[in-house]
């Protein structure tokens, strides 16, 4: 029985892969796609600044905090499992959200689909692992890098759609159908796997990595806002620093730890999770300057917007599949280096991004960074994945996409924080040399949108047209001069990626971890029994 199971599910692998990637989809388009209906929600839930920005952080901090956990429990309890109870409560949260009466309602239901999200992300990439044998592991890891890169950038494009089209709850609704499929094919199609020691359950280690995730998330989320040297902000660092050392304290000593910290002396694991934080920092961070560069720079509208950053997902879709058998042929250690190198090229060129810009003198730009992001996502994935035994594939799932979450937000945060210093002491020296009410100056700089609003203002009022012309020049060369110092940290840190991979990840996997592999592979398939079996 358990062989033809087995051979059940090697056989239907690809397209345990398809509902794998379809699966993943819904989870990364849910990480940007409410951005466009904010305006709208503003509206019609008379949400105030503080409310949206917790629509927002509460399914990253949910998400993220409950990361580790959610891969250990798909680990100890199965993963098709907890890939279906993620659906459920994703479901469950998106039909809440797209019915919520106030800000608060959206709040709370946002934060319940974080935690359907973080078991269906990490169950994605294991039961991938498990699914394909080692020679086609890095071309479906590949695949799911690719959709994952998709996904961001199809984000604004459906979101922006759904809103112009419907009401803004339906960003929420599209993904009802998602899930639906998922649960469905994912009965019919999807084999489980599960460490077959059956680890009792690390109630200490899930605690404290939860919490400390969580303080660590809130401190980069609200520190742009907040200010770096904030009391609060300095707290929540300092609290999610030593949670986390005690996590990891307490997983070293414990008999059934939640995460087995000597995977951390393996180079193949750490370098190629530096390299997935380092690379997600620069991807989100050029992105959040990018979008904005988009609309008030060169006044493209959301969807419009989205619509222009395909090719940016096209080409990550593309390269990421690709770089698989590039590493096969080259190595690990070039393919992630020659990546980094890319995305640092395609970064230093943004230095040059002016105020009339061309959209095809920028999108070259746009395609280089997401090549070079495609041949490090998937091989240092990869990585990860493979320098682990089976059996914790779930874990080491969450290790991959917390990575990504921490080093996303951190590229928000710092990059955030330098366009917002660079830009606020332009537009500051300006109302230094022209008066205007307090509320002017802060609308002006808290952003380039809020500067365009006040220009709008003025120029309706007699005699002050130049004024507004000259606040609307100043403040586009000063956005010019922030996005440019903001892609620069950006380069700055995949360089730094570049030379971590250069140094410390292995060229090629290293023997113990293939064997480790080969040994764990023969695990218990529970495929769900049909007629045609």
């Amino acid at each position: 029985m358990g062989d033809r199971r087995e051979r059940l599910a090697y056989e239907r692998r690809w397209l345990i892969l398809a509902v794998l990637c379809f699966s993943l989809l819904v989870i990364v388009l849910d990480n940007s796609i409410l951005n466009v209906a904010i305006p709208t929600i503003v509206r019609d839930l008379d949400a105030t600044n503080t409310q949206l920005q917790w629509m927002v952080d509460s399914y990253t901090l949910i998400f993220a905090g409950l990361l580790l956990t959610a891969g250990a429990l798909g680990d100890r309890f199965g993963r098709r499992g907890a890939l279906q109870i993620g659906f459920l409560i994703f479901g469950g949260g998106s039909a809440l959200s797209a019915l919520a009466g106030t800000a608060d309602h959206l709040i709370a239901t946002r934060a319940l689909m974080g935690a359907g999200a973080a078991l269906i992300m990490p169950a994605t990439l294991s039961i991938i692992t498990n699914v394909f044998p080692a020679e086609e592991r890095g071309r479906a890891i590949g695949v799911w890098a690719g959709v994952a890169g998709l996904g961001g950038a199809l984000g604004p494009l459906t979101g922006g759609f759904l809103v112009e089209h419907f009401y803004w709850g339906s960003v929420f609704l599209v993904n009802i159908p998602i899930v639906a499929i998922g649960v469905i094919a994912g009965f019919f199609l999807i084999p489980t796997s599960k460490d077959p020691a059956a680890p009792r359950l690390d109630i200490a280690g899930a605690a404290l990595s939860i919490i400390g995730l969580t303080a660590l998330l809130y401190a980069i989320i609200e520190a742009p806002a907040e200010g770096w040297s904030d009391p609060k902000i300095l707290g929540g660092f300092a609290a999610g620093a030593a949670l986390l050392v005690v996590f990891a304290l307490w997983e070293r000593h414990t008999d059934a730890p939640m995460l087995d910290v000597s995977f951390f002396k393996n180079p193949r694991f750490t370098a190629a999770s530096s390299s997935i934080t380092l690379v997600f920092f620069a991807m989100f961070g050029s992105i959040f300057l990018l979008t904005q560069y988009m609309q008030f720079t060169l006044g493209f509208e959301p969807f419009e917007t989205g619509l222009r950053m395909l090719p940016f997902a096209g080409a990550m879709m593309i390269t990421a599949p690709t770089s698989a058998r590039l590493a096969e042929r080259v190595g690990t250690k070039v393919t992630v280096v020659a990546g980094m190198l890319l995305v640092t090229a395609g970064l230093v060129t943004m230095t040059t991004l002016a105020a009339d810009t061309s959209y095809p003198a920028l999108v070259w730009r746009l395609m280089l960074v997401a090549m070079g992001m495609g041949l490090v996502m998937a091989p240092a994935t990869e990585s990860i994945m493979g320098s682990l035994p089976l059996a914790k594939a779930g874990v080491g799932s969450a290790v991959n996409d917390t990575t990504r979450q921490v080093g996303g937000a951190l590229g928000v945060a710092v990059i955030g924080s330098v366009l917002s210093s660079t830009y606020g002491h332009r537009i500051e020296a300006f109302f230094s040399a022209h008066p205007a009410p307090p509320e002017a100056l802060a609308a002006a700089k808290g952003s380039l949108g809020g500067a365009i609003a006040v220009a709008t203002n003025l120029q309706g009022v007699p005699g002050l047209s130049a004024l507004a012309g000259d606040l609307l020049s100043t403040a586009n060369e000063a956005f010019i001069d922030a996005l440019h110092h903001g892609v620069l940290v950006g380069a700055v840190v995949t360089i730094l990626g570049a030379l971590v991979a250069a140094v410390w990840l292995p060229q090629r996997a290293r023997a113990e971890d293939v064997a480790s592999q080969e040994v764990e592979y023969e695990l218990e398939w529970d495929l769900a029994e049909q007629p045609s079996a």
